[in-house]
């Protein structure tokens, strides 16, 4: 193995195994060794950050509702957790349900959950667009940054977006947060390689990586990081080995630290 070994990132939580942005799902993460989480984030109809990658909760939480028109204390009444395992009533092994672990998480209490932890642990969190509330979601997002007090040179936070324009609002409004340029088709690099900070990551997905096998090696040449989302195979890792790639983000984050832990031994 080279001699650049990436950040595991759990992707909304290790949600191979658990209903995804639950708390349970990223104390698994954390429990596994996972060195960074994931998350997305929108606004609640009330101003509530709230960890939900879907504008709607159909996929999640059988309602037709949207984040942005429902309150927090609404959907604190929802089941987020019973989509994932929906025969867990007939499962000896599935564990019980647990209001504090499988309800809607909001950001402020993932972010409390990580700065209390005891080790460092980062914090990738995605803001999604478009969405009604426009810049409101960012300038709401570094202010649960501030408040424990991330906003600073160091931070374990970064914010990551397909929005050039939502990532321009971060850098104005907390200029220490590093920030990840999500890339969803290579055709796009071209222009967006002109228009990102010099200091910015880019974060391609690994099916573009795949696919368009030069994008990767010019987008390190360009002087850009590399963090590239979802990585849930050995083959994939290896193509992330290969091109020095410093996070990887993987719905599996126990697997891909033991086989980041074998090639270390091979290595060695």
């Amino acid at each position: 193995m080279g001699s650049v070994r990436p950040q595991v990132v759990a992707h909304r939580g290790a949600s191979h195994d658990n209903a995804e942005h639950t708390l349970r799902a990223y104390v698994a993460a954390l429990d596994a060794g996972a060195e960074g989480l994931e998350c997305d984030v929108r606004l609640t109809a009330d101003g509530h950050l709230v960890c939900v990658h879907d504008r709607d909760l159909r996929r999640t939480a059988s309602s037709r509702a949207a984040i942005s028109n429902t309150e927090l204390a609404e959907l604190d009444q929802l089941d987020f957790h019973s989509w994932k395992n929906p025969w867990a009533d007939l499962d000896d092994e599935a564990p019980d349900p647990d209001d504090r672990l499988d309800k809607v998480l909001t950001l402020r209490t993932l972010l409390e959950t990580v700065a209390d932890y005891d080790r460092r642990v980062e914090v990738a969190i995605e803001t999604k667009h478009p969405t009604r509330y426009g810049g409101l979601v960012e300038r709401r997002l570094v202010d649960q940054l501030r408040h424990v007090g991330w906003d600073r040179p160091g931070s374990p936070a970064r914010v990551m977006s397909f929005s050039w324009t939502a990532l321009q609002r971060v850098e104005r409004l907390a200029p220490d947060v590093p920030l990840v340029m999500l890339i969803e088709h290579s055709r796009n690099w071209s222009m967006l390689r002109r228009m990102i900070g010099r200091d910015w990551i880019v974060g391609p997905g690994i099916k573009e990586l795949t696919e368009h096998p030069r994008l990767g090696r010019r987008i390190t040449r360009a002087g850009h990081d590399l963090h590239v989302w979802t990585v849930n195979t050995e083959a994939q890792l290896d193509l992330c080995l290969e091109l020095g790639v410093k996070a990887v983000i993987t719905d599996r984050p126990a697997y891909v630290l033991d086989l980041l832990d074998g090639k270390d031994a091979t290595a060695g």
